[in-house]
């Protein structure tokens, strides 16, 4: 199966097309309808929770954007629905919800959010919600584990892999060092068998996502793009970006025709 020609036809709004100064924030449902009034394809992130929902959030802990403390990993659906943002009358939605809003009209593109635990209950769930869904979507995520999920439960769904150049930083040292290995350089591909990979705009250039598409074949995403120049370089490898953080619509949409 080779990635779909959605995948790469328009840029991905990353979270959604969020302006916090305009109190549209991050992957709530504003964000979601700001990308589609754009027409841009939408990212945003998955988290599991204590009754095995989906929830749309990027951190596995509240308090960044939210009243309150805790892990969504220890609250239901319901708790999780009821908590209120800092800056947004809005409320978490599940990945129901996020379907019932989108309704197919532009692409979804889903980060499977993980532990690195092996527990692939999000990915279930994703795959018992996505069932009924008729829009284009795909998933992808930093844990190839998640990402081989993603191949057993949805073989059908478009799958990538979120990747840098290296693994060293203070986040990735709570991974064991088999972990990370298997993460670098994409040594797990030939197991997990990715659709498309998603880099780091910062490391790019790089050996392993190059052999990925001019060896491979596989479309190139970059995150996150937040300036003109991190466009520029995106542009010149890649064939669709995510981007956030400024919304120069216009030369969003120049660099799509030219794409």
């Amino acid at each position: 199966m080779r990635a779909p020609g959605w995948l790469t036809a328009r840029p991905v709004a990353h979270r959604g097309l969020h302006d916090h100064a305009r109190g549209i924030i991050e992957n709530m449902p504003g964000a979601v309808a700001a990308a589609i009034d754009g027409n841009f394809s939408i990212e945003v992130d998955l988290q599991l929770t204590a009754d095995g929902e989906a929830m749309v959030h990027h951190d596995d802990t509240l308090g960044r954007l939210t009243e309150g403390s805790g892990a969504l990993l220890g609250m239901t659906a319901a708790q999780l629905k009821a908590v209120r943002f800092k800056d947004t009358s809005e409320r978490m939605m599940s990945l129901g919800d996020l379907c019932a809003l989108v309704k197919g009209r532009v692409p979804l593109v889903i980060e499977v959010k993980s532990h690195f635990d092996g527990d692939r209950k999000l990915v279930t769930r994703m795959s018992e919600v996505l069932g009924s869904y008729r829009g284009p979507v795909a998933g992808m995520s930093f844990d190839p584990d998640q990402v081989l999920a993603l191949r057993e439960k949805m073989p059908a769904l478009p799958r990538g892999i979120i990747a840098q150049r290296n693994y060293d930083d203070d986040y990735w040292k709570k991974l064991m060092p088999a972990q990370r290995r298997d993460m670098l350089h994409l040594r797990h591909a030939f197991r997990t068998r990715p659709h498309f990979v998603a880099f780091w705009v910062n490391q790019l250039p790089a050996p392993a996502p190059w052999i990925a598409r001019n060896l491979f074949g596989l479309p190139l995403l970059t995150w996150t793009v937040r300036t003109p120049e991190q466009r520029e370089r995106a542009g010149a490898l890649c064939r669709s970006d995510d981007f956030r953080g400024f919304p120069p619509l216009n030369l969003m949409r120049s660099a799509l025709l030219k794409s």
